[in-house]
């Protein structure tokens, strides 16, 4: 009879190839008047947040205010039309700022920077799309979470202590070529002293955005833009009472303009310098990313794409950087207003892009009166509020593994840099990931005198002569130590009465070219000693490996048993083979009280 040809599913047109690869337009598709209302109303309260958000986050990388404006109106939009999350919220963000000033500020002094941060957003792009391409996207899932809260309690504590010149109206010191602490210490403790006036404006933004904070819970308001109104407001007191003239530095001229389109400036010697750099802030940019479009997902319902969400990190970036925008990523906090104002679709996203370019086309001549001392106040709450206290606690109690990143990763962003202490948090991820993922488990097995098949237990005694094992775990390179003891724990367990020794495969995994050897050469070990070898359980991936392995030949004719999709397991059918292959059963053979062999027992395949 012939076979009935497999179901395959027609290649997709190339309009479906068009809507996968822009999300967006997919969402467009069914694009209802409500989804207009929802996402409307939600990008004009993200935009709030975005605008004094964006000049912050400049300000914390040592770059001109307009650019973090730039880069909420490009890297937000861009990222919009390829994100597979539909609420996420590309743009300038605390952490990645955080990176940017760590990787930037030893190479040029602020006013040399901008250059260099549009270099570093295009090798971000780059590293991001390359990674897209391998389909590397889902390892992210083998980075730990302890990873993130460590870098982001690491950063924190950097942001608090990098604003605290503008806080305090302190004049930056030091040179460029520094180590952070290096020119903190020269700043706060060889200062001349503290400028009143800046410290007033600063101490009073805090205060106030907490204030209105604690009015709006207290009043049931769920969107409010403090952030914008604590900004708007400092600007008015220093330019009502010209404070400015006292010594409280403000932004300066902001262009009344949109971003154009520049290329970068490449340079191979600045490429080389900005590398490791571009690594290190391309691999928090998707950690961040990621780890806010699946929270988000858990509340929506919503499935993700993760080597999608990669395409539109990388794209975003790419495309930033030919409009002079830093390196940027998925927002935490503008995410999550946006998911709970009700965004529908990804076009929250270019709403809230558009009111920004509104916004500074429209107001940038009156924002040259805002105080650094005003956004840094702002990023000071920020920089608390950024921190899962709750988060870092439990993973710090859970296991030494959780506390061992989170405490490396915090103590070197500070001490060390940002950029390596991301690199450093991903490498212990995966040191101390693939010892946990490389355990096999061995099982002894017993055949009882019914006929069963079950775990020995310590007051079983096994048959002499027939010996039954199950390997459970991922037989790969990473597991070669713990296969090495069991393998040997198997032939110690060979007793001078023992003829046959069964092998029971069904639990192990992922086999490859290590994993096989070390198999191999205990079967031919074995069958040196004159012992036969069965092997049970095997599945299809592990079948295909001993063929293509040839090991399967070395066992021999009819020693190989699939694992059975019946009641009558594999297991089973190798033992009642092994009992044919001995001479004189045990006193408490199973074949002696002719129980058992003649039927399958309950032990599984």
């Amino acid at each position: 009879m012939p076979s009935t040809p497999p179901v395959t599913s027609p290649p997709p047109s190339g309009l479906e190839r068009i809507f996968r690869l822009v999300p967006a337009l997919d969402s467009a598709r069914r694009y209802t008047l409500g989804d207009a209302r929802a996402d409307l109303v939600a990008g004009l309260t993200v935009a709030a947040v975005a605008v004094p958000q964006a000049m912050a986050y400049a300000m914390i990388a040592g770059l001109p205010v307009e650019h973090g404006l730039f880069t909420a109106i490009v890297v937000t939009v861009v990222g919009a039309l390829f994100d597979s999350s539909r609420q996420l919220i590309n743009g300038p963000t605390n952490a990645i700022s955080i990176a940017t000033l760590s990787v930037l500020a030893p190479l040029a002094p602020p006013e040399a920077r901008m250059p260099l941060a549009v270099l570093l957003a295009f090798l971000v792009g780059l590293v991001q799309l390359g990674i897209t391409a391998l389909r590397l996207g889902d390892l992210s899932r083998y980075i730990s979470h302890s990873v993130i809260l460590g870098f982001t309690a690491g950063a924190s504590g950097l942001l608090v202590l990098d604003q605290l010149k503008n806080l305090l109206g302190l004049p930056a010191a030091g040179d460029v070529r520094d180590s952070f602490l290096e020119r903190f210490y020269r700043t706060i403790v060889e200062s001349s002293g503290v400028h009143g006036p800046t410290l007033a404006v600063g101490v009073g933004s805090i205060v106030a955005v907490l204030l209105l904070r604690w009015g709006k819970q207290r009043l049931g308001v769920v969107f409010f833009p403090e952030l914008l109104v604590v900004v708007a407001g400092a600007a008015v007191v220093v330019g009502r009472y010209d404070l400015e003239g006292h010594g409280v530095k403000v932004i300066g001229e902001i262009p009344a303009r949109l971003p154009v389109f520049e290329l970068p400036t490449f340079d191979a010697a600045l490429v080389r310098q900005l590398a490791p750099g571009a690594l290190a802030v391309a691999l928090l940019g998707l950690l961040e990313a990621i780890s806010m479009a699946k929270a988000i997902a858990v509340v929506t319902r919503q499935r993700l794409d993760m080597n999608q969400q990669c395409l539109s990190e990388g794209i975003a970036n790419l495309s930033g950087s030919l409009f002079q925008c830093f390196p940027g990523s998925g927002s935490l906090t503008r995410s999550a207003i946006n998911q709970q104002a009700g965004a529908a679709t990804q076009w929250s996203g270019v709403v809230s892009a558009a009111a920004v370019a509104g916004v500074m086309v429209a107001f940038a001549p009156y924002a040259r009166f805002i105080p650094k001392a005003a956004l840094a106040g702002i990023l000071m709450v920020t920089a608390f509020k950024m921190v899962d206290w709750r988060g870092l606690a439990y993973h710090l109690r859970a296991t030494r593994f959780d506390a061992a990143i989170v405490l490396a990763t915090g103590v070197s962003a500070i001490a060390i840099s940002v950029e390596f202490c991301i690199l450093i948090g991903v490498l212990l991820s995966f040191l101390l990931a693939v010892p946990r993922v490389g355990q096999i488990l061995l099982t002894e097995f017993v055949v009882t005198r019914d006929g069963g098949v079950h775990e020995r237990l310590p007051e079983d005694h096994p048959c002499p002569q027939i010996l039954v094992f199950g390997l459970e775990g991922e037989l790969f390179f990473g597991a070669a130590a713990s296969l090495e003891r069991h393998l040997q724990t198997i032939e110690d367990r060979i007793g001078p009465e023992t003829r046959v020794v069964v092998l029971r495969m069904k639990r192990a995994r992922n086999p490859d070219a290590v994993g096989l050897g070390m198999v191999e050469a205990l079967v031919d070990e074995l069958r040196r000693r004159e012992l036969h070898v069965l092997m049970c359980g095997v599945r299809a991936e592990l079948l295909e490996r001993l063929r293509k392995t040839g090991l399967d030949a070395r066992l021999g004719a009819g020693q190989l048993f699939i694992e059975q999709p019946v009641r009558l397991t594999s297991t089973l059918l190798a033992i009642r083979h092994a009992y044919t292959l001995i001479e004189r059963p045990c006193a408490t053979c199973p074949r002696r009280t002719g129980l058992g062999l003649d039927a399958a027992g309950p032990a599984g395949g």
